[in-house]
């Protein structure tokens, strides 16, 4: 069965934006070692996973890039636009962007469907409305966060509609030279 993987940008208290939307605070890096662990986490996968509101900045951001070879980011924007996507929305009934289809389904049921096809895993990029669900419903399996040095204080929680304690079990820490460290978990239940 294929896995779930949630990759976000998050606050050391655990926000992934600010009290306002925005999310100024992430250390915006083109570093080697983030540019990696980014890659290969895309490279576990071949179906993405996202919101609605998300991926009306994220897709039309990655297609401009892949406009311009010369942009450091253009190899992983290419995975990124020609990687299938699931958008998740109860407003959107269809998709006009590339290799994206609209999730028809109830979110637990479409998220078992993905999991049983045949492939690689498929990772979650957001949004938070989104990520809150599948946490709720216990659909993820692995845990990809990328703790910046920022402490928020209040702003945008991804645990909020988490009834019960998670347990996990750490799978993989990585500092990178920006300050920003990887942490990678598991269930451990």
């Amino acid at each position: 069965m294929r896995k779930v993987k949630l990759q976000l940008q998050t606050s050391l208290d655990g926000f992934i934006a600010d009290r306002d939307g925005d999310m100024g605070w992430i250390t915006w890096t083109q570093d080697r070692d983030f540019i990696d662990c980014a890659n290969s986490l895309i490279d576990t996968s071949d179906t993405i996973v996202m919101g609605r509101n998300l991926a009306e900045g994220f897709i039309p951001y990655w297609t401009d890039i892949t406009t311009r070879p010369d942009d450091p980011q253009y190899h992983f924007a290419k995975k990124m636009i020609d990687t299938p996507k699931v958008v998740f929305s109860k407003t959107l009934q269809q998709s006009d962007w590339k290799n994206t289809m609209v999730a028809a389904n109830e979110l637990t049921i479409a998220i078992n469907q993905l999991k049983n096809q045949e492939g690689k895993d498929i990772i979650v990029y957001g949004g938070s409305g989104l990520v809150s669900s599948l946490i709720k419903e216990g659909l993820i399996d692995e845990y990809c966060l990328f703790i910046n040095p920022a402490i928020l204080g209040t702003g945008l929680p991804i645990y909020r509609l988490l009834e019960h304690t998670a347990k996990l079990k750490l799978i993989k820490a990585q500092p990178l030279n920006s300050g920003i460290v990887l942490l990678c978990y598991r269930s451990a239940e």
